[in-house]
């Protein structure tokens, strides 16, 4: 066996951030800070140096970045992720000889060791670096000549200088003993991926006139009053036409009644597929006007991507090799046992036509981002191929840079994870059914501090059209509004249906059930005004709270912190920079006041001294407290406040008080 080359002694390994060996691409979003860690090392004692180099898909440009030693091996170097787009990393190590020499030149000089033959290699070096940079190459050689015939206080001089080390560490050799790494993958996307709000709403629910459905016009008129509650995208399920054939009727009964308008995921009909807006709703004029008007107001359109088809959908017609059939040579609806959806037929992704299947799904989403459409939720994407979406993903993103994809999975960990290294840009996550300390503290630390954290972003939604969970359902208001707290603090981003959370909409349809009664899945809902239970303006407050505080918009630095009581949880988030912090701490009973004493990471606030006086202003109430090391009394009642929103300030401020 040849043996390989032998003069590349520097080990690189161990390069981080990597999602699977770099099968796939870290995130991040525009303007993050990428720090980059990585084992260099080599045989003897030579000293090494190391650059992170960059490069951005589309610049010809590479960037280099000086990478520093942290100790025991371990370098790291740091880049500002500046543009969207798919940025490639890798790193260089290699034999510092200049650096060896010099560091060996001083141990020399204090054994008083002869260093004559040591000088002459010192100036072979410097002229050799001369070489490299003729900006700097005069003053290169002017050093080189006093180490070869200086006196010897001009020597002295020259050594211990700053100005020797720093110039020829400007112009080092990379090539004696050097190893690159594998390259790596960031995906940058804009800002919205880290942080917003979402707002659901069924369009024909949204009608002011109680004798006929709603409209996209209608949901115009609602995106002043949406917007003035602080969310940053109106999400819409699917708008399309829907099936005549075996459509479901109130409450997901098989037979439906006369007028009954169907689920609006039971897609197509003779008026169109995925392509076409249901006639009642209006056209896609108004989806692009709707889009617009959101615009205006700070806002972004979501639009629902279900790939399913029902019995009376074109592609039933024209393409029903694209579905699978049973041997009678009937097509198969879908079933999740015990679960029937009798309306709905989903697609063969293992049809022999499957390119033309594959297109065919990329031309729907295509279509809608060519009318202005750049953020999407998937419904059910693991019941699709992780290769389909890898493709279709990448091909979207291609032509419409910033597309943005929620994936709706509600799977298993493994598979919800895999949909997010390649390429959803949000996750859906199991954050309903979270409810104590404990699993509130694991789940949340998992997302936010394990592997998953460089490619998965969660999205935390207390409840959907297909979850009220029974902690809503028994706890009333008061569950609604710390469930809500919680949600829009622990996440960055985070998501409700409207109106049904708005109204503390909590009877199933029952017992044991998840399901809504009276599910606008199924119906079509005229709501009275919301009663006066302050859920508006817990909400507006917080999404302006999240607004101005950039700590909350943020998931990579949320802390857990102790409190004495099991039934209260203490957190914080800060900005990147550190300038801006802010402490959660919220009562997760809604019958009981719960009080205790905290046991707060002062670090995590922004202390070196654990005995620091500080104020945590509530962004809430407004009230301050004054407060003093980690331990301090808080009081909740759950109804009167679901929880505190802490602002902590170094300096005393005002008169304050205790919570």
């Amino acid at each position: 066996m040849e043996p390989r080359d032998g003069r590349r002694r520097v080990v690189v390994d161990d390069v981080q951030p990597r999602v699977d060996a770099g099968r796939f691409p870290v995130k991040r979003t525009e303007g993050d800070l990428v720090e980059v860690e990585a084992d260099i090392f080599a045989d003897g004692h030579d000293r090494l140096g190391a650059v992170l180099r960059v490069r951005r898909d589309g610049d010809d440009d590479v960037r280099e970045v000086r990478m520093e030693p942290l100790g025991n091996d371990r370098w790291r170097g740091v880049f500002r992720a500046d543009r969207t787009g798919m940025w490639h990393f890798w790193v260089h190590g290699w034999v510092d000889v200049f650096t060896t020499w010099h560091g060996e030149l001083l141990r020399r000089l204090e054994a008083r060791q002869d260093i004559e033959q040591e000088l002459l290699i010192g100036a072979k070096l410097l002229r050799r670096a001369a070489r490299s940079g003729p900006d700097d190459a005069d003053r290169l050689r002017s050093m080189a000549k006093v180490l070869r015939r200086g006196q010897q206080d001009e020597i002295a001089g020259l050594i211990s200088s700053t100005e020797l080390l720093d110039l020829a560490n400007s112009h080092p050799d990379m090539a004696r003993g050097a190893s690159t790494s594998d390259i790596y993958t960031v995906e940058v996307a804009r800002e919205r991926a880290r942080h917003g709000a979402w707002y659901e709403l069924f369009p024909r629910s949204c009608s002011p006139d109680p004798d006929r459905p709603g409209t996209l016009r209608d949901v115009e008129a609602l995106v002043p009053e949406i917007a003035s509650l602080g969310f940053d995208v109106l999400y819409l399920p699917p708008i399309h036409p829907i099936g005549h054939s075996s459509r479901k009727g109130r409450n997901n009964v098989t037979t439906a009644a006369a007028g009954d308008p169907g689920s609006p995921w039971a897609i197509g009909s003779e008026e169109g597929g995925h392509t076409a807006v249901h006639p009642d709703l209006g056209s896609v004029d108004d989806v692009e006007r709707l889009a617009k008007t959101l615009d205006a107001h700070g806002m972004e359109l979501a639009l629902d991507i279900a790939f399913q088809c029902s019995p009376d959908h074109p592609w039933v017609r024209e393409h029903p090799d694209w579905f699978r059939h049973r041997p009678d040579g009937s097509i198969r609806y879908a079933e999740n046992p015990p679960k029937r959806y009798e309306d709905i037929y989903p697609i063969d992704f293992e049809t022999k036509d499957w390119r033309s299947l594959w297109q065919a799904l990329r031309d729907v989403v295509l279509f809608w981002a060519e009318r202005g459409i750049s953020m999407f939720r998937v419904d059910n994407p693991h019941t699709k191929p992780f290769v389909f979406w890898e493709w279709l993903l990448a091909e979207v993103k291609g032509e419409h840079p910033g597309s943005l994809f929620l994936s709706e999975a509600f799977t298993r960990p493994r598979v919800m994870e895999q949909l997010a290294k390649v390429g959803f840009d949000q996750s859906y996550t199991y954050f309903a059914w979270r409810n104590t300390k404990q699993e509130l503290t694991d789940y949340l630390t998992e997302l936010t501090k394990g592997p998953a954290r460089e490619f998965m972003r969660p999205n935390l939604w207390p409840n959907t059209p297909d979850i009220l969970t029974s902690f809503l359902q028994e706890g009333g208001p008061p569950a609604f509004r710390l469930r809500f707290l919680l949600a829009a603090t622990l996440g960055a981003n985070y998501g409700i249906l409207g109106p049904a959370f708005e109204h503390a909409e909590r009877t199933a349809r029952e017992p044991g059930s998840e399901e809504y009664l009276g599910s606008e899945k199924y119906e079509i809902k005229h709501r009275a005004p919301s009663e006066a239970s302050g859920m508006r303006e817990l909400i507006a407050a917080v999404n302006r709270i999240r607004h101005e505080q950039p700590a909350l918009q943020f998931d990579r630095t949320l802390e857990f912190h102790g409190i004495d009581n099991p039934e209260l949880l203490a957190y914080s988030k800060r900005s990147p920079d550190g300038t801006n912090v802010v402490l959660v701490i919220v009562n997760l009973d809604p019958r009981h006041r719960q009080a205790g004493w905290t046991d707060l990471r002062m670090w995590e606030l922004g202390f070196e001294d654990w005995r620091t006086s500080f104020v945590a202003r509530d962004l809430l109430s407004g009230e301050l407290f004054e407060w003093r090391g980690p331990a301090n009394f808080v009081d909740l009642d759950p109804a009167v406040r679901p929880g505190h929103v802490l602002k902590i300030e170094h300096a005393t401020k005002g008169r304050a008080s205790q919570p």
